[in-house]
């Protein structure tokens, strides 16, 4: 069927559902418009790839042959970079919905590169090709971590772009008005998914808008008009919705070729997809949640990482951190290091190190600045200009060099190098019951919190994203988390 004859059945489906949008749209108009800017980004990413291959594989010849290469050999450097990118391809790595989605475009690049060996290996075997082994183990690792710091130079850019307002998908929200509304702030959160709310589908609320996105029509009668006027292209259904499982399936056959993604939020909150698997019971694809993880066998490997890490850490960071010390000794009165009692894990209390970045008398100060708390809620205390601030501690804190010594705390097992902001007594003390979770993982060094927008963060996001890692955590994550730090630290941004 084509693709005009889909978009024609489609509209007659609109005879059949009764809609409450009132725009006039012309009889010609398709249901989308096509993604310009996901085919330039795909195509881009084929021209980079096809590029850094080649480098690749040039690299990799002059390597072992020097400049001396036989003929067989540079036919294979040309040929190399297109074997790539078709495995890449085959692997799904260039089609729209993962672009720019991260571990999971990683993945497919990866995994295309594994067929790609294993492809040729096969195929020099059973030629009785004796293919030089020094060529394939420097050609296929270095061109696969060249491929991938493409594709996350590419990503970043992508993500700047898409925080302009540009390079977005336009979508239609489906649900009830509470639902439909919890959608639309977590996809205004995470601007770097590119998903932008131009309309909303609702029953059972006289609205014309939620969160200051118009109300287009019913969810369950307006869905197809509300593409057409708003120019959709994908469509997101909530968690609480009055779409029946057969109007989900029939809207799903209505949108079949027309290029509408639809996606669909369970009723699961914060629940990552380490923890979620599809199981179909009686023919039907039941989600099966996996109970978190707080003892085990990857909690001890998990501290092992820790106190490793901290330990490399210390010897490596020794002379640094003896810099620092002696600097905050001669700029200010008073020790180096700073002890402070925090809660750790199953509210267990420690004493924290940190460099000193505050006036000896910083704790009895606090009580004349309290009123001038950045955070409404009270229950964090941070201010901008902080007057308890020394010159040097504002240069600590901007960097979180003033952190450094809590890899003691690490490695003496009171803390974790990622996990949830390690929290002050009183700060416990006023806690609500959902918020203890917080203390059955250890406080960590840096973590969710920390790559997320550290001290300009509220503190019911500060909440969120704790009890997200204390559901979530995962080795994985803890290393992902470690390496965004260091650019969160660079940026210097919500460090006060």
């Amino acid at each position: 069927m084509t693709q005009g004859a889909r978009v024609t059945t489609a509209r007659e489906a609109k005879v059949e559902l009764t809609t409450v949008a009132t725009a006039p749209v012309a009889d010609t108009a398709p249901i989308v418009q096509p993604l310009d800017w996901q085919r330039r980004l795909a195509w881009g990413l084929v021209g980079l790839d096809l590029l850094l291959v080649s480098i690749g594989g040039v690299a990799a010849l002059v390597l072992r042959f020097g400049d001396s290469p036989t003929s067989s050999y540079r036919v294979l450097a040309l040929v190399f970079p297109l074997g790539f990118i078709a495995m890449i391809a085959g692997a799904r790595g260039y089609e729209g919905r993962f672009l720019g989605s991260g571990s999971e475009e990683y993945r497919r690049v990866a995994d295309g590169a594994i067929r790609y060996l294993a492809v040729t290996a096969i195929l020099a075997y059973a030629v009785q090709y004796e293919l030089a082994r020094g060529y394939v183990v420097i050609a296929f690792p270095l061109a696969t971590v060249l491929v991938l710091s493409g594709r996350y130079a590419a990503r970043q850019a992508l993500q700047d772009a898409r925080r302009q307002g540009r390079y977005n998908h336009r979508v239609i929200v489906v649900g009830r008005e509470r639902s439909a509304a919890e959608l639309i702030c977590q996809f205004r959160r995470s601007t770097h998914a590119g998903l932008e709310v131009v309309g909303v589908c609702i029953d059972g609320s006289p609205v014309t808008e939620v969160e200051g996105v118009p109300v287009l029509g019913r969810a369950t009668g307006g869905i197809l008009r509300a593409i057409e006027v708003s120019g959709a292209d994908t469509v997101a259904v909530g968690a609480w919705s009055p779409l029946s499982q057969k109007d989900l399936r029939r809207l799903s056959w209505e949108l079949e070729g027309t290029g509408i993604d639809i996606v669909v939020a369970p009723s699961l909150a914060d629940v990552a997809g380490p923890r979620i698997h599809i199981r179909p019971v009686a023919g039907l694809p039941l989600l099966h949640v996996e109970q978190p993880e707080f003892t085990g066998a990857r909690r001890i490997v998990k501290g092992l990482f820790d106190r490793i890490g901290a330990l490399l850490g210390l010897l490596v960071l020794l002379p640094l951190l003896l810099g620092i010390a002696l600097a905050v000794r001669l700029t200010s009165s008073g020790p180096a290091l700073y002890t402070q009692t925090r809660v750790g894990r199953h509210g267990t209390a420690f004493k924290i190190y940190k460099f000193r970045s505050m006036v000896t008398t910083a704790d009895k100060d606090l009580k004349r600045l309290k009123d001038l708390n950045g955070n409404a809620d009270g229950v964090l205390f941070k201010m901008k200009n902080d007057p308890r601030i020394t010159r040097l501690g504002a240069f600590l804190r901007r960097f979180s060099l003033d952190e450094l010594p809590q890899l003691i705390n690490v490695a003496l097992g009171q803390m974790s190098l990622v996990g949830p902001r390690p929290p002050l007594p009183d700060e416990v003390a006023r806690y609500e019951r959902d918020v203890h979770r917080r203390l059955l993982v250890k406080p960590g060094l840096t973590g969710l919190w920390q790559i997320s927008g550290r001290s300009n963060l509220t503190w019911e996001e500060s909440v969120r994203l704790d009890l997200d890692y204390v559901e979530n955590w995962s080795l994985p994550l803890d290393l992902a988390i470690v390496w965004k730090t260091i650019f969160t630290v660079l940026k210097r941004d919500g460090a006060y």
